[in-house]
């Protein structure tokens, strides 16, 4: 496990490293930059699963399945907000049932921590989970970056959650018409980076109030762009750091 600056989480827990580029919001993802710099540490966990493309490190496709990491949570007493896979995706095709199991169950062994597992693919996430226990610490969620992914949000409908939420960032269009009917939590966020693309305030606006349509807790994490500090993430003058009712 590592602390981490994400602002809706406590620290991140990799079982899995590696991924694949799946759509646009994954063109400058940080986890990719992570990775090469990780590699060039001499971090085992992390050699192969990133090339060079030009200027910019890109994934390969290859996974790391590391089942030294399945204990790490149970040494953490303390109750803790867990980002899983920060460096993955969980329900990535290459990552097999059973070890997506082996996560399950160290979760369910863990009640005291809430974990928050985040996916490109929540098809397959709604397909796996059917066959798993719904745990009450377990929060699932799926990435939209803009109106061409909104299946997404009707995959996600279909997962047995407690809580199901969805990550807007980053933002790179307008989902004025999604229907966040049966999503308790949206976490909204611009690009961040050496290549941000802008995000525009008005989107931002039309999702707040989507969320307040529908009852959905309403995050606002940072404006984003290369220097996300100096942009930070007030919104017409303040925080907003909803979290999904009764949490």
């Amino acid at each position: 496990m590592a602390d981490t600056s994400i602002e809706w989480t406590d620290v991140t827990w990799n079982p899995v490293a590696g991924c694949t580029v799946l759509s646009p919001g994954c063109t400058n993802c940080y986890a990719m930059r992570m990775a090469a710099r990780l590699e060039a540490m001499d971090v085992e966990k992390y050699r192969g699963l990133t090339r060079k493309s030009g200027k910019r490190a890109v994934w390969t496709g290859k996974l790391f399945l590391d089942r030294k990491a399945l204990e790490l949570p149970k040494a953490w007493r303390r109750p803790r907000q867990i980002f899983v896979n920060s460096m993955s995706d969980l329900f990535h095709d290459h990552v097999p049932d059973a070890f997506i199991r082996e996560v399950w169950s160290t979760m369910a062994a863990t009640p005291q921590h809430t974990y928050q597992i985040l996916t490109k693919r929540p098809d397959r996430m709604a397909d796996i989970t059917a066959g798993l226990s719904v745990l009450p610490n377990v929060w699932l969620g799926t990435s939209v970056e803009n109106a061409e992914y909104f299946d997404r949000i009707d995959d996600l409908r279909c997962v047995r959650s407690a809580v199901r939420f969805i990550s807007f960032e980053p933002l790179l269009g307008s989902v004025a018409g999604a229907d966040l009917s049966e999503i308790h939590w949206a976490i909204v966020g611009g690009e961040s980076g050496p290549r941000a693309r802008p995000m525009d305030a008005k989107w931002v606006d039309e999702i707040e109030v989507i969320c307040r349509r529908y009852g959905t807790a309403f995050f606002f994490k940072q404006w984003g762009g290369k220097n996300k500090k100096a942009t930070g993430r007030l919104l017409r003058g303040r925080t907003y750091d909803e979290m999904p009712l009764g949490v």
